[in-house]
């Protein structure tokens, strides 16, 4: 049995590229709710104070008007492109129709939801004052917010219990981003490419428009790519993390897998 106080490295690492603005916020508002989820799971009160900055940050990011409005489309959207597939041979029924009812309780979800995305945070006068002091560089001390200070000093099993409750909330956006995020990662067929020393460069086609990059790239290389693209080109530099090359171009070839992903 593997030494469980030995954990081995990942044999590869990868980074992703959101080309358009939408992808952008999706992503990121994956990131926060991943990162409230372990957060909020923890029973210090250093992490449950962390777990509301990032519900405070999915809040502000998730404010725009149309990004419900949005996800419903593109889940009727997909909706409509996966349901005839039911009747090809070569699709795995077995898949397709977890995927379909996965779709449909995610537009529900949506669609029972009231309100604009983070209402029940704005509403509670006592969760946004302490949004205003978290912007503010040491803001959040006892003698700041002795509520809060209350708060963090109380019973961590009630703790949680309040940051589930501020969490479900957001759960229909993120089921629905989650659903889009996964198929669109999953349409992209990842190629063999070669960074010559640390440089590569594409030009786009329509063939190669996408709203996703995926970079597979070996883990132990102490290099990490910088990604530029538009509707004309791509152009990806690896960039040194260690020593006297750090922050310049890696100057070696670098072997890397590269998709382009689109819904």
């Amino acid at each position: 049995m593997p030494d469980r106080d030995h954990v081995c490295p990942p044999a590869v690492i990868r980074y992703e590229h959101p080309l358009n603005e939408r992808i952008r916020t999706l992503m990121r508002l994956e990131d926060l709710y991943h990162r409230a989820h372990f957060f909020a799971a923890q029973s210090e009160a250093p992490d449950h104070h962390a777990a509301l900055a990032v519900l405070f940050e999915i809040t502000d990011v998730a404010a725009r008007a149309d990004l419900k409005t949005e996800l419903l489309q593109e889940l009727e959207r997909q909706k409509q492109l996966l349901a005839p597939l039911r009747s090809n041979p070569a699709i795995e029924t077995r898949v397709l129709e977890p995927l379909l009812a996965d779709i449909d309780r995610a537009s529900a979800a949506l669609l029972a939801q009231s309100g604009k995305v983070g209402v029940h945070l704005r509403d509670n006068e006592w969760l946004m004052t302490i949004k205003q002091r978290t912007a503010i560089p040491g803001g959040v001390c006892e003698f700041d917010l002795p509520g809060y200070h209350y708060w963090l000093h109380g019973d961590p099993a009630a703790r949680r219990s309040d940051l589930q409750g501020w969490i479900e909330p957001f759960l229909p956006i993120y089921d629905a981003l989650a659903i889009i995020l996964r198929l669109l990662r999953d349409n992209g067929r990842a190629t063999r490419q070669t960074a010559y020393r640390g440089a590569f460069q594409l030009m786009l086609t329509t063939s190669k428009v996408a709203q996703l990059l995926r970079l597979t790239v070996p883990h132990d290389l102490p290099c990490v790519p910088e990604i530029s693209a538009n509707k004309y080109a791509l152009n990806i530099r690896f960039i040194g993390v260690t020593g006297m090359d750090r922050g310049a171009v890696y100057d070696h070839d670098v072997e890397f897998e590269l998709a382009f992903c689109n819904l």
